[in-house]
């Protein structure tokens, strides 16, 4: 953009923000009215949300459900009208929750029944099902073709068979090891499908004898085949016939570094896998407040902040204590935030008369387990999503420190840094700036869909993620700066004659560590699983210029087949990455509108 547009606009910034003043100054609003925000009612809504007996707002927990309640009644109080689902305040969608093991599931050797938990326990990424065959034991489960290291299919016919392998490999596996990246159970289960068995059994090394738990899971792979971890009790009695057993097998492979193979036909192993997905029953609270310009109000600006929190803690919560079992308060994390646009409401309504544009308000639910809730509304917008304008997003604004406020995503919009140095001019923070669209928190769900979006955060403290995040630590005073400047950025936003344009400002997808090679398609994946039952769903391509975006990749396409070879989930897609080397042409197979595209990439 050339310096005379970039003048234009801070002028433009300028000339909107002074009419917005003058009416702010001339309309008799002093300070105390309850239309202010104040740090009494900031408190008072924060302390509400994080007690104890709203055990930490888990998704989906009657507590939660208390949450939606009392964001409701505070905007019906304040005359904000409901933006949900069919004219009420929530906007209700599911949310997998994990997976569990059905009652009906057993593994039995010839017969004789198998106790689930003890002799045997599927594994999470297991297909259901009934399957009933011989066997065939194939080392480690490897198939390192191309490095010309090991390879345990070499000569096997696993058509239709269960494959018993061991896990691990024939060192300590580490991120240097050239096993690293062939241990993985999810690999190896790859694999032995790709090799057409139809269904895999693990086996310990001799100094592991415990069964794997029966882990967390976002969702059920449908379309695996069974996947089970067999007691090293079981598997040697399989073993012993053959002459072997686990702690021979590995002493032959570990010390000539070859594969160890042999046939086991002289029994039938039979399962019958049942796992249940696990979903509670989330929402979205929305409301708004009608713009009163004839030619702007159908444009919208976005108010969000997420209300729910990490329950009791514990494992796979994201809890930075994984062994303590505590209620997780959230006060900063995020009632700061959720009273913040309850706040910001309150004064937008007793001003809407100012108000040109709409405004909408959410209080995003389950953002803690991967931004579920904003996904969700952009996905399923309650008003069209082409007109929203701009979102503005409060995420843990409670504990403002050394008197700086940072700002971010303020290059999703050239209208953006002017406006923010123009009125940071007459508070007392200082604003820490930072330009990248996406971030952790609910406005990347907006910056994905090309939606100019800015990020409000107080800073990182010593208490993120654990049970000490208490009312008590709360910066009212602090908060209330905040909350007044997000009104004056929202209220000059919404008068502006002209939307804030959008621009793309660094990538669509949260930074992560890459292989050396760099290997990679530059899409983002659908981390809930995006709703399909095949594949992965693609939730948007990263970069216009990277290997997806050339090959024509679209977002809410389903990718499943990377070179041929099927794929069912986002580790699965990160397991045939892992195949692929820099420069290769490789062909995807994707599913569009329901129907086969096959695809060509240069990596």
């Amino acid at each position: 953009m050339n310096e005379k547009k970039k003048t234009l606009i801070a002028m433009a910034v300028l000339v909107v923000l002074g009419c917005g003043l003058f009416l702010q100054n001339s309309a008799g609003i002093s300070a105390g009215n309850s239309s202010e925000i104040t740090e009494e009612e900031i408190l008072d809504h924060i302390i509400f949300l994080s007690e104890d007996n709203m055990k930490g707002r888990y998704p989906g927990t009657r507590e939660s459900k208390d949450v939606i309640s009392y964001i409701a009644n505070e905007w019906r109080s304040a005359g904000v009208k409901p933006a949900g689902t069919n004219d009420s305040y929530v906007q209700p969608f599911d949310i997998a929750d994990g997976v569990e093991i059905g009652e009906k599931t057993s593994f039995s050797i010839d017969g004789a029944e198998l106790i689930v938990g003890v002799d045997f326990t599927p594994l999470t990424f297991s297909g259901n099902g009934d399957f009933s065959s011989k066997a065939v034991f194939a080392g480690y489960g490897f198939n390192m073709v191309e490095d010309k290291k090991w390879n345990d299919y070499a000569g096997l016919n696993v058509d239709g068979k269960w494959v018993i392998v061991m896990r691990g490999g024939p060192e300590q596996i580490h991120p240097h090891s050239i096993y690293s990246g062939h241990a993985s159970l999810n690999k190896k289960m790859m694999v032995a499908r790709d090799f057409g068995a139809s269904g895999i059994i693990f086996v310990s090394q001799e100094s592991d004898s415990e069964l794997v738990a029966f882990g967390h899971s976002t969702h059920q792979s449908k379309g695996n085949i069974p996947a089970i971890h067999l007691s090293s009790e079981m598997a040697n009695q399989i073993f012993r016939p053959h002459n072997q057993s686990i702690s021979s097998i590995q002493k032959k492979m570990d010390s000539s570094l070859k594969s160890v193979q042999f046939e086991i036909n002289n029994i039938e192993l039979t399962a019958h896998i049942d796992l249940k997905e696990k979903t509670l029953r989330g929402g979205n609270v929305v409301g708004m407040i009608r713009g009163r310009d004839r030619e702007l109000r159908d444009e919208y600006i976005v108010l969000g902040a997420h209300f729910d929190h990490l329950g009791m803690g514990g494992h796979h919560t994201g809890s930075r204590n994984k062994d303590t079992t505590a209620v997780h308060n959230g006060a900063d994390d995020n009632a700061s935030g959720t009273a913040g646009i309850l706040e910001i409401s309150q004064k937008l309504f007793a001003n809407r008369n100012k108000l040109k544009r709409s405004v909408i308000f959410i209080a995003f639910d389950a953002e803690e387990k991967g931004l579920l809730g904003s996904k969700y509304f952009i996905e399923n917008p309650t008003v069209p999503k082409e007109n929203i304008v701009a979102m503005l997003n409060l995420d843990m604004v409670g504990r403002l420190d050394d008197s700086t406020l940072n700002v971010g995503a303020i290059g999703t919009s050239p209208f953006f840094e002017p406006l923010i140095d123009s009125l940071a001019k007459d508070i007392e923070m200082s604003i820490g700036k930072s330009y990248s669209g996406y971030g952790p928190s609910d406005h990347a769900s907006f910056y994905v869909n090309d939606i100019p979006v800015l990020f409000f955060f107080s800073g990182f403290h010593h208490q993120y993620h654990l049970p000490e995040d208490d009312w008590d630590l709360i910066n009212a005073k602090g908060e209330k700066e905040i909350l007044n400047f997000v009104y004056d950025i929202t209220l000059t936003l919404n008068r502006m004659d002209e939307r804030p344009l959008f621009t793309e400002a660094g990538p669509k997808e949260a930074p992560k560590r890459r292989r050396s090679d760099g290997v990679t398609l530059g899409i983002i994946p659908a981390y809930g699983g995006g709703g399909s039952e095949e594949g992965m769903a693609i939730e948007g391509v990263s970069t216009k210029d990277g290997p997806a975006g050339k090959a024509g990749m679209k977002k809410g396409d389903v990718l499943i087949e990377i070179n041929g070879k099927k794929l069912l989930n986002i580790q699965e897609y990160m397991g045939r990455m892992g195949e692929l080397k820099k420069g290769q042409k490789i062909t995807v197979k994707v599913l569009r509108g329901g129907k086969p595209l096959t695809l060509d990439v240069q990596l």
